[in-house]
């Protein structure tokens, strides 16, 4: 239900905020209509009953990625950034697949309901979901732009400013978020899975903030931003998953890392679409994204 708020509200925003912003695009309708795919795609995986069916609708967030990142296709580098950015989050696709194979020949299912069901299972099958949950993480890492594969989000800023704000910012960066709290169950019977979790999310978010004090294009900043930001999410929930671990099965420590995670995923959804909207503005007025520039 949080994810639905988020989508549907900050895809509304977006959507009027590009009415204007797009007026004189001779693509205005294309726009719209791959707008209109993302959205779809990004309420179907949060509504997905099933892993199966989240990663058809996984697969269709990466499309509409790639075709919005490469809108203006006449720029060079807004084609290699598309190209770019559907590659990277390939590789992070192989290994969620690589999850669900392992996920499927364990528990012979891949229902989140019948997978939850019973804890003494899972806590049977350890190795097993050990290595499943690293690799679900994997698929996370690509599409979320954790490091290393961090590298094509701060280059998908080639696309209109509203996509910026739309993919990069509120929703598609934080389905691999979704996806790890989705999976939290599972999770927590893996400290190790946790701990890799929280480490990562850690690193990226200390790396990415250092990268951006040292760029100059106002969407790269925010970009390398995002990236931090994600890291955090990642953190609470790798934090919070490793302590229910440790607690012997203590519920407030789970639900803690688990409510932190998804929390500032909410908050970060609205403030980061704000910003990307703002810069859109300032760009569209003052014709430059250098801040160098902009006195």
């Amino acid at each position: 239900v949080i994810m639905l708020v988020v989508v549907s509200g900050v895809s509304l925003l977006v959507q009027i905020y590009g009415q204007a912003y797009m007026d004189k695009d001779s693509s205005y309708t294309r726009y719209f209509a791959y707008m209109a795919l993302f959205t779809v795609s990004m309420l179907g995986l949060v509504l997905s009953r099933n892993i199966i069916q989240v990663f058809v609708f996984w697969e269709l967030v990466g499309v509409s990625s790639y075709l919005l990142i490469g809108f203006w296709m006449d720029r060079p580098t807004a084609a290699v950034a598309a190209k770019k950015a559907f590659l990277v989050t390939r590789v992070g696709d192989v290994f969620l697949l690589f999850g669900l194979v392992i996920l499927f020949s364990t528990f012979g299912t891949l229902r989140y309901s019948e997978l939850f069901a019973d804890p003494a299972v899972l806590a049977e099958h350890a190795t097993e979901l050990k290595w499943a949950t690293l690799c679900i993480f994997g698929g996370a890492v690509g599409k979320s732009a954790q490091f290393p594969l961090h590298v094509w989000l701060p280059d998908a800023m080639e696309g209109p400013s509203t996509v910026s704000a739309l993919i990069h910012a509120a929703t598609m960066v934080k389905a691999g978020v979704f996806l790890v709290a989705r999976a939290y169950p599972l999770i927590v019977h893996s400290p190790d899975t946790a701990l890799y979790i929280a480490v990562t999310g850690g690193f990226t978010a200390f790396i990415a903030a250092s990268m951006a004090l040292v760029m100059y294009d106002v969407k790269r900043v925010l970009a390398y931003s995002t990236i931090s930001q994600l890291g955090y999410m990642f953190l609470a929930l790798g934090t919070g998953a490793w302590a229910f671990a440790h607690a012997g099965g203590d519920a407030y420590a789970e639900a803690h890392g688990y409510t932190a995670g998804m929390f500032h995923l909410l908050n970060h959804a609205f403030f980061k679409a704000l910003l990307f909207l703002g810069a859109g503005a300032v760009i569209h007025s003052v014709h430059t994204q250098d801040m160098r520039e902009m006195g």
